[in-house]
């Protein structure tokens, strides 16, 4: 069935049984015990509607599952439970995402991905060279999937931080002001979208260790305290990120401003020296008759090199002063 990548029975000692058909769903689970792990990719509406009836799946839960526009967020529907998950990955430069549905019951975990998400394959082998684990049920492959998406944000997060490296580098090398305000603007929005993703699933993993869902044995709860702290830290490091690209940012701008000031600083201190020849000039474009340089033999020069004196001595004082 299109969409369909894995369907597999598992025992209740966390042996794997062998691959199924959906249709045959129903005759696995009459032996106790058993529980069934399906991976979806993008299914049909068609396919959804059929793993639904197999497991009398919430018609809220299938159409959230098959819109695949949510917010990572957990529900319970009667005795299972359906958890919405946002998946990272940076691909030429930009994070793009992806959403994990998983639905979990009593004997059977469902999950279902959609856009950018690297494959449960790996998931799925670590579960089973583990049966000591996998025999906790659903719920603990519910934590695999979990932990294997939420240390899957960490490279993304290492890209960004090497970014900001790189962007301060940049930014005191005397860079392009306009080029840097646009990077720290497209990784702050970057950011933006990755806590989007993170943060909500704070509260996702706060209500797993809690003591209300039946579903998580005890001894998963202490592997969903592992992830909650992941999440928790890879929340702190996007939090401390922004906080530095604010921080560049104001830093970019003040430079800008310092640039500035240093630029006037040139052109006031060289409109400076040239009011001294101005002033000379208009004094002898008056055409004055009776002038005393005019008649002696030295005026014109004596003249020429008092300018050239005075426009010296306000070259060297600017210069003593830093503005050139």
């Amino acid at each position: 069935m299109e969409g369909v990548i894995n369907c597999v029975a598992y025992t209740g000692d966390g042996r794997r049984l062998g691959d199924v058909d959906i249709e045959d769903i129903s005759e696995i689970l009459q032996f106790p015990g058993q529980f069934i792990w399906i991976g979806l990719y993008e299914p049909d509406e068609e396919c959804l509607r059929e793993v639904q009836q197999e497991f009398n799946l919430h018609d809220l839960a299938i159409e959230d599952a098959h819109a695949a526009h949510q917010r990572p967020k957990i529900e319970e529907y009667g005795d299972s439970l359906f958890v919405v998950l946002r998946t990272a990955q940076r691909v030429k430069g930009d994070i793009e995402f992806g959403e994990t549905h998983v639905f979990v019951g009593p004997r059977y975990i469902v999950s279902v991905r959609h856009g950018a998400s690297l494959t449960y394959k790996d998931v799925r082998h670590r579960c089973e060279s583990a049966p000591q684990l996998l025999k906790q049920g659903p719920g603990f492959v519910l934590y695999a999937i979990m932990d294997f998406i939420v240390d899957n944000y960490f490279p993304p997060v290492q890209d960004l931080e090497d970014d900001i490296e790189e962007l301060e580098t940049v930014l005191f090398d005397g860079g392009s002001s306009a080029e840097v305000t646009r990077k720290i603007y497209e990784l702050k929005s970057q950011l933006l979208l990755l806590k989007r993703a993170v943060s909500p699933m704070i509260d996702v993993c706060n209500r797993l260790v809690r003591f209300d869902i039946a579903l998580i044995q005890p001894e998963t709860r202490l592997y969903f305290r592992d992830v909650y702290d992941h999440v928790i830290r890879i929340n702190e490091t996007i939090d401390t990120a922004r906080e530095l690209l604010t921080g560049a940012l104001e830093t970019n701008l003040a430079l800008v401003s310092v640039r500035q000031n240093e630029v006037m600083k040139k052109l006031a201190g060289w409109a400076a020296i040239f009011a001294v020849p101005t002033m000379v000039a208009g004094i002898y474009g008056m055409n004055f008759e009776f002038m005393p340089e005019l008649g002696w033999r030295f005026g014109y020069p004596l003249v020429i090199g008092g300018m050239f004196a005075a426009c010296g001595m306000l070259y060297w004082n600017f210069k003593r002063l830093g503005w050139f």
